[in-house]
């Protein structure tokens, strides 16, 4: 245990900072709320399996109602899902919903945990989850979140009890939190964690249940609730101006990526919590029978007495009246024997006098990012808004030696600026998400550092420790380094401060195919992490594959700076594939990252460093027809991996396609989600179904069933009912039904062997009902299910054909995946092979 207050304090650290980018500014009404909460000493967790999967709601009602700390401990980044907003998929996407739900929780109240579990997809059962998550593995983290947190109360989103009835993962979560319940407080589990860490033993757990458990609104009002607590999520807090389904509503918005961007709404509206475990509470009480005021912790009656004051006397008008107080009762937490409490509450009463006293304290790079061994200057801004005295002591640079003594009386209002300059160390680590550091597994990811575990992001690099004399007491005030700057168009803005390599190269095709065996030029690019590199790039690659020349010198002369090399890669003359990875020399060191930066309005801007490689594949393909119209829909790369093998691909707004404007395309290509998201198809179905008539092709790919952009009578020619049938294993045997089918056998002949390395999954959202005009022409299932036969469905339409599938080619294309490739051609080419043979006959 000789680590865990260091450990615990730097938690609290992350978590206050975790959004920090842009400071907090309370008003004196929300500095007032901020002191409720620190009056309460009681803890609730959350407990779900991906971001979204949250209660909102509820976790707003038990920070800002109940005044609890509130932590959603979700056991996974959402890895596996689809994105909206942009091309961020697998990691990626998980490092853009990690920083969603930190936004969410920015509005919301809560905090933000994570187990090692990977979101690998869609889940049927959670047999299947808990074998490919590693179940033991994920079961520690969930302890290990229960030990360090120390909840009271624990709330399940989802049930234990009905495995099979909804996704694999989100059973899972419960079956885990119920074990960890039994399990936490038990020193003989997971015993090297007590080297970091305490036992604990939450009071209850109860399940999030709802009339959505029950079927409908009538079945539910008919169940006995007497094992129910409800609560009035809707509530209104004067001091905020908003009710909490305001704020709820606001939070939930922040998962854009997901499409969850919706109205605010207000009034009264009950929550439903069923006890699973522990004592009941009485009078609809989560945490009743519970000590959650300072007298809980040893010591803690005096601070109480002091704050309790505080807080039932709050001046709105002149907050900093109550520093001496504030201080005095700092002071004495200071002594409190209990660490954890004492941790939390530091870092609580530490922002409140913050506020009250209006400082504003920064420490802002002059550039966003640096390398290790290059000189860095921090700009330091103070100012004290208020009567009290304040001296700025000392300013300390951690993770650097550097530091300044100014012993500076703040007077009010007046802004103090320094300039604190030193040399990063060079065994800094890079700014990378930290879980991404070491290759993982399908189900969880590779994290080495126990006190890592469960964080949201990774720790800043460097922090900047402001140590002022207030009333005579030392407090210490710690703030991210992080980049100020200021754009015409969108005015201030703030970045983290990475820690980067001196250079990172990027292939821009992660996949290249090579549909013969001739030659392509492949570009590699070069960035400057800072001013004046030079080096040689070499190219590495598979056995049979040739590259030249064998290396590349470069120079670059300005910091973020990039440019391309270009390398001739041959493949061998029989299939084959493999990867190719740049590796920059300069001098003795090589460098092989890549550096992908996400950058929404709506986050902080993430540095992401993987490694620099793309797959290379030698198939052999055939393909008919050239040019193909693409109407983009949720976002995927099937344009750019089509124009791998030889197409031209033109992406079409549908609001601008008239009758005949795609006549002189081969097929149309509707991307994944289009009908869910793209409200102008609604209006030009008759023209792409009239392409279709004269005889086009049309393929859509895989829809949400019930979720249309607007309603549609039918996204086919025929009638087609779409369904949830989806096969989860991409492994699952796959028959093929009609052999003879031109789809299968022009201009490729697929066969078993071509869903030979499919990933994630074989499909999603399959139809289960379609006209006899249609043909199926693959079935495949899931272990101890039905035959699914709606993967792939075909039927002419005038001179043309409409293809419906809901195969993940969004998946398997952007990995490479060979038959994926030769299947798709053949669907463009559907019916191509009767043209060609009328060719032949009339020439």
């Amino acid at each position: 245990m000789k680590h865990f207050w260091v450990f615990l304090s730097l938690t609290i650290l992350l978590f206050t900072n975790s959004f920090a980018q842009k400071p907090d500014k309370l008003t004196s009404a929300e500095l007032f709320h901020e002191i409720q909460k620190l009056n309460f000493l009681g803890t609730a967790l959350y407990v779900a399996a991906h971001p979204d999967d949250e209660n909102t709601s509820l976790i707003s009602y038990l920070d800002n109602h109940e005044k609890a700390r509130t932590v959603y401990l979700s056991m996974t980044r959402g890895d596996g899902g689809q994105n909206l907003i942009g091309s961020e998929l697998v990691e990626l996407l998980g490092v853009l919903r990690t920083q969603e739900l930190l936004a969410a929780r920015h509005i919301d109240g809560g905090e933000q945990r994570f187990t090692r579990a990977i979101d690998f997809g869609f889940s049927k059962h959670p047999k299947e989850t808990l074998k490919i998550w590693d179940k033991d593995k994920v079961l520690a983290d969930v302890v290990w979140a229960i030990r360090n947190i120390q909840p009271d109360v624990i709330i399940n989103r989802f049930d234990h009890r009905t495995p099979g009835s909804t996704h694999g993962h989100h059973t899972s979560s419960a079956v885990l939190s119920m074990e960890a319940f039994e399990l936490a407080n038990n020193p003989n589990v997971y015993p090297e964690q007590l080297e970091w860490t305490t036992p604990w033993q939450p009071r209850r757990i109860f399940y999030n249940t709802s009339w959505w458990q029950y079927g409908s609104q009538e079945a539910f009002e008919k169940v006995d609730k007497s094992n129910m607590v409800k609560l009035d999520v809707g509530t209104y807090y004067p001091e905020l101006g908003l009710s909490n389904n305001e704020i709820a509503a606001m939070a939930r918005s922040q998962h854009l990526c997901q499409g969850f961007g919706r109205l605010t709404d207000r009034g009264a509206d009950n929550e439903y919590i069923e006890l699973l475990k522990g004592d009941m509470p009485k009078n609809h009480d989560v945490f009743e029978g519970i000590n959650t005021t300072w007298s809980r912790v040893k010591g803690g009656e005096a601070v109480g007495e002091i704050l309790y004051k505080i807080e039932e006397n709050f001046d709105f008008q002149n907050p900093s009246k109550h520093i001496p107080e504030l201080v005095k009762a700092y002071q004495l937490l200071q002594k409190v024997e209990d660490e954890h409490w004492k941790t939390l509450k530091s870092e609580e009463l530490k922002n409140i006098i913050q506020a009250a006293a209006g400082l504003y304290l920064e420490a802002s790079s002059a550039s966003s990012s640096a390398t290790p061994g290059s000189k860095v200057t921090i700009n330091i801004e103070s100012i004290n808004r208020s009567s009290p005295s304040i001296t700025l002591k000392k300013i300390e640079i951690v993770g650097a030696n550097a530091h300044l003594t100014p012993n500076k009386i703040l007077g009010n209002n007046q802004k103090e600026s320094f300039e604190i300059s030193f040399a990063v160390p060079e065994n800094t680590s890079y700014t990378s998400p930290y879980w991404l550091n070491e290759p993982g597994t399908l189900g969880i990811y590779t994290v080495n550092d126990q006190s890592l575990i469960g964080k949201p992001e990774t720790p800043s690099a460097f922090k900047a420790v402001f140590t002022l004399v207030i009333d005579g007491v030392d407090i210490p005030f710690e703030k991210s380094v992080v980049h100020r700057y200021s754009r015409p168009d969108r005015g201030e803005l703030y970045e983290p401060f990475a820690i980067l390599p001196e250079v990172t190269s990027k292939i821009d095709e992660k996949v290249l195919i090579f549909a013969s065996a001739d030659t392509k030029e492949v570009q590699v690019k070069v960035r400057a992490g800072k001013n004046g590199v030079s080096g040689t790039v070499a190219l590495n690659h598979p056995s049979g594959w040739v590259v030249s020349p064998k290396s590349i010198p470069f120079s670059i002369a300005q910091k973020g700076e990039e440019i391309s090399v270009i390398f001739n890669v041959t493949p061998p003359n029989t299939e084959s594939e493999g990867k190719i990875e740049p590796k920059i020399k300069m001098g003795n060191k090589v460098y092989d990252k890549e550096l992908v930066e996400i950058d929404y309005d709506h986050i902080p801007k993430q540095s992401v460093l993987l490694p620099s490689e793309a797959k290379v594949v030698r198939m052999d393909i055939k393909k008919s027809g050239e040019h193909i119209a693409y109407i983009m829909g949720a976002g995927d790369m099937v344009p750019e991996n089509l124009e791998q093998i030889g197409y031209q691909v033109h992406i079409v707004d549908p609001n601008d396609i008239q009758n005949g404007d795609l006549d002189k395309y081969d097929a149309v290509v509707v991307g994944i989600r289009a009908y869910n998201v793209v409200e102008a198809l609604k209006f030009k179905q008759s023209v792409l179904f009239d392409y279709v008539k004269n005889g086009g092709t049309m393929i859509v790919q895989y829809n949400t069933a019930g979720r249309w952009a607007s309603q549609f009578e039918n996204i086919a020619p025929y009638d087609v009912t779409l369904s949830r049938d989806r096969v989860t294993d991409e492994n699952a045997e796959v028959k093929i039904l009609v052999p003879n089918h031109s789809l299968l056998n022009f201009p490729n002949a697929i066969t078993k062997k071509d869903f030979d390395g499919w990933v994630q999954e074989r499909g999603l959202y399959f139809p289960s009902e379609w006209s006899s005009e249609f043909t199926p022409i693959l079935s495949m299932k899931d272990e101890g299910e039905t035959e699914k036969q709606g993967s792939l469905i075909v039927a002419p339409y005038g001179e043309g054909h409409y293809i419906y599938t809901g195969l993940s080619f969004f998946r398997e294309l952007p990995v490479g995946v060979s038959g994926a490739y030769k299947l798709f051609a053949n669907m463009l080419s559907v019916g191509k092979d009767e043209v060609k043979r009328d060719s032949n006959v009339k020439g």
